[in-house]
C-alpha cells in the first residue's frame, strides 16, 4: 500500500513539474491502451469463434460457386475486416498525438518562461532554468507516450492484417 502511495506521489510531482499539459498526455495514453487492450482481448477472445462460425457457414452452404455465393462470401469477409479494424485508426491517431501533445506543453512552457524574463529580468538563472525544464518536460512524456504504443499498434496492425488474409484463405471459392 506505501509503495502505492509513493508511486502516485512520484506521479503528481511530475506532473507538478511538467505542467497541466501532462494531463493531456496521460488521457491520451490512457485511452490508447485501452483501446490496445481491447483490441488485443478482441483477436484472442470474440475474433476466433466469429472466424468459426463464418467458416461453419460457408462450408454449410450447397453453393459455393454462383456469383450470388461469392457475394455472399465477400460480405462475410467484409463484415468480419470491419469488425477487426474497429479503433485501429484512433490507436494510430493516439499515436501521432501524443508527441504533438508534448510539444504544445513545450511551447506553452516557453511562453512562461519568456513571461518571466520579461517581468523578472533575465539575470534570475534559476527561474529560467525551472522555466525550461518544465517546458521539456511535457515532449519528453508525450514521445515516452508515443514511443509506448508504437511498438504495440504496429503489432496489432500485423495481427489484423494476418487474420484477415487467413479467413480469406480459410473461405475457397471454387
Amino acid at each position: 500500500m506505501y509503495d502505492l502511495i509513493g508511486l502516485w506521489e512520484s506521479v503528481r510531482e511530475f506532473i507538478a513539474t511538467g505542467g497541466g499539459v501532462l494531463y493531456l498526455v496521460a488521457m491520451a495514453l490512457f485511452l490508447m491502451w485501452v483501446l490496445m487492450i481491447e483490441r488485443f482481448w478482441f483477436l484472442t477472445s470474440v475474433y476466433p469463434k466469429m472466424r468459426k462460425d463464418i467458416i461453419g457457414d460457408w462450408d454449410a452452404r450447397s453453393d459455393t460457386t454462383s456469383w450470388y455465393a461469392h457475394r455472399i462470401r465477400d460480405a462475410w469477409i467484409s463484415q468480419a475486416s470491419d469488425k477487426l479494424s474497429t479503433n485501429i485508426l484512433l490507436i494510430k491517431t493516439l499515436v501521432a498525438m501524443c508527441p504533438l501533445i508534448g510539444l504544445l506543453g513545450t511551447v506553452w512552457g516557453m511562453i512562461n518562461v519568456f513571461e518571466t524574463m520579461a517581468t523578472q529580468g533575465t539575470g534570475n538563472a534559476r527561474l529560467m532554468a525551472a522555466g525550461i525544464s518544465m517546458a521539456t518536460i511535457p515532449t519528453m512524456a508525450g514521445m515516452v507516450a508515443a514511443l509506448s504504443g508504437v511498438f504495440f499498434s504496429s503489432r496489432l496492425e500485423a495481427k489484423v492484417k494476418i487474420a484477415k488474409e487467413k479467413l480469406v484463405d480459410s473461405l475457397p471459392h471454387h
